[in-house]
């Protein structure tokens, strides 16, 4: 069976199940068009009085009486147990931006399989944004206005190579791997320009810095096309 996709023009606010600053979810609501909760996030969501407008995943921990208060058309199972259910919620996403909220923290499993379904689904343009850090896929063009000093890591899921300014280490000429070189704990000397070549580097930088980042994915419209 088909699993019907939302559509939307404007960003979407993609909630799960994990760890979640209710007043920072309380205050991101109102701003969003729609919100989408992977499984069990659909209680968080619900418990700050919106009603989800699709809730997507095998609903292994989404309790029946929450299951009960969803709306008709809300509650859109996938039973397979071969992706997660962020997964599930980010390929059905067709947005020009997805803020995940419940995905960082808490569980450490939980937050790798997170990274891994990133670089999956390069093309889906999604901010992980947790207690200490925003995470994303760098896309191939990327300027930011960042003040001096700030952590700026990144982090290879694949081999993968680029090129920056404003990095205090540069990371040009580098050949980044998992298992080898990977660009961890840098910082800021100036204005950050960075180019990759492929889709497999993880951008984490300082929630604090949110506002930057958005401004820079303004800028930035270009995306990596889908893998397959």
């Amino acid at each position: 069976m088909k699993v019907k996709i939302v559509h939307d023009d404007a960003p979407v606010l993609l909630v799960g199940g994990g760890e979640v600053d209710q007043q920072v979810l309380a205050a991101a609501l109102p701003a969003a068009g729609q919100v989408v909760a992977a499984d069990g996030g659909a209680a968080q969501v619900l418990a700050l009085g919106r009603m989800p407008d699709a809730v997507y995943g095998d609903m292994d921990s989404l309790a029946p009486e929450v299951q009960a208060q969803l709306d008709d058309g809300v509650l859109r199972a996938i039973p397979e147990q071969n992706s997660t259910d962020f997964d599930k919620c980010l390929r059905h996403i067709e947005a020009p931006l997805v803020f995940g909220y419940g995905f960082l923290g808490h569980r450490l499993d939980h937050q790798l399989a997170a990274m891994t379904v990133l670089v999956k689904h390069p093309d889906r343009r999604c901010l992980l944004i947790g207690a200490e850090d925003v995470v994303m896929v760098c896309p191939p063009h990327l300027s930011l206005d960042l003040p001096g000093g700030t952590r700026f890591s990144l982090y290879p899921m694949a081999p993968v190579t680029g090129r920056s300014n404003g990095l205090h280490w540069p990371i040009d000429g580098l050949a980044f791997t998992p298992a080898g070189t990977i660009g961890t704990s840098n910082t800021v000397d100036g204005p950050v320009r960075l180019h990759m070549d492929g889709p497999a580097m993880l951008l984490i930088l300082p929630v604090a810095c949110l506002s930057a980042l958005l401004a820079g994915l303004a800028d930035a419209p270009e995306t990596w096309p889908a893998l397959g």
